[in-house]
């Protein structure tokens, strides 16, 4: 249920309404935006009269909200959400890069993909310290000292770092050296995982599962904003389906579809969408085009080697010349790239 307030709502009025709503049992969420403030009252109960708070002094409208994604919702905030990292902003006018390699391999690997990354404009270091494989025979990540040597290159050239957390225990270590958690696609339906990431004060960026519809995407956000973080960020990576020409298929259209659902900042990876070098700068300028909040691609100055997703790794000249490419699309249409 969704509770709009007055533009003259006193405190006293706002504190009266949340004392009512928490009365009848349910979890209150408080948005203040420049035009209105919005309290989202979350709870299953389906006896309840709605009438019992529109005649509150200060209340201008009450509506339950349909979907099953409150707090996600462009009902409960019409205003798109800027995750806001130091001083990079996630989801405002400005398409935010997220670069680097698939994994953390070696020191002089990590340090020189971070300058390259720096050089390009980018404020972003991507990097895996802990690889969930489809293989138990494959490079696995470095673990700790691969976050201390991302952590130090990061630092190094001004960057901030996001990486992915694999499972509750790690979140404690990853906290220490991380700006952003990334939750992989294999983990969007962790529950466990997503619960106590909504108790942490960092950004999550969430991927989409590689079979989750649009409205399983925005119900795993749903986990971690339930719980008190609001920081959340979302990532298409591709679905699969029955083509197998590419690694997925790259679900252009949630980008625009989730930005009309929902609030939340939608970050694009071609990377992982289409697991080719050739086709991830065309699918690059095509998630600007579509309306991308920002972009994570992979890079690898010797990818032949890398131990990790080295065919979708791109070159840093290509990378560097698609960093200019995507400045043109994205100023065509009224934005800027980072």
């Amino acid at each position: 249920m969704v509770v709009i307030l007055q533009k003259n709502a006193t405190e006293q009025q706002i504190e009266n309404i949340i004392n009512h709503l928490k009365s009848f049992g349910f979890q209150i969420h408080q948005s203040t935006g420049a035009e209105k403030t919005i309290i989202g009252a979350i709870g299953v109960k389906p006896n309840f009269d709605i009438r019992n708070i529109s005649i509150l002094d200060g209340v201008e409208e009450v509506y339950r909200v349909t979907t099953p994604f409150k707090l996600a919702s462009r009902s409960f905030q019409e205003h798109n959400t800027i995750v806001k990292v130091k001083d990079v902003e996630i989801g405002g006018n400005k398409l935010v890069m997220m670069s680097g390699p698939c994994s953390i391999e070696t020191e002089e690997q990590i340090f020189k993909l971070a300058k390259i990354v720096a050089d390009s404009g980018a404020k972003i270091l991507r990097g895996g310290a802990f690889k969930p494989r489809t293989s138990p025979y494959t490079f696995q990540g470095l673990g700790e000292e691969g976050l201390k040597l991302m952590r130090a290159a990061a630092d190094e050239y001004n960057l901030l770092v996001i990486t992915e957390v694999m499972q509750n225990e790690q979140i404690d270590l990853i906290y220490k050296y991380t700006d952003i958690f990334q939750v992989g696609a294999r983990n969007m339906q962790n529950f466990s995982l997503l619960k106590e990431l909504g108790k942490v004060d960092k950004p999550i960026m969430l991927k989409r599962g590689i079979a989750a519809t649009i409205e399983e995407w925005l119900m795993s956000a749903e986990y971690i904003l339930s719980g008190g973080n609001k920081d959340v960020i979302l990532c298409e990576r591709g679905i699969r389906t029955f083509e197998n020409y590419t690694r997925n298929t790259f679900d252009l259209s949630a980008i625009p579809v989730v930005h009309k659902k929902s609030h939340l900042p939608v970050i694009a990876d071609p990377s992982h969408a289409t697991g080719l070098r050739d086709q991830v700068p065309p699918m690059a300028r095509a998630a600007v085009a579509a309306g991308a909040d920002g972009l994570m691609i992979e890079i690898h100055h010797d990818p032949e080697k890398a131990l990790s997703d080295g065919p979708q790794a791109l070159l840093p000249e290509t990378y560097l010349k698609l960093m200019d490419e995507l400045q043109n699309i994205a100023e065509a249409i009224g934005r800027t790239l980072i």
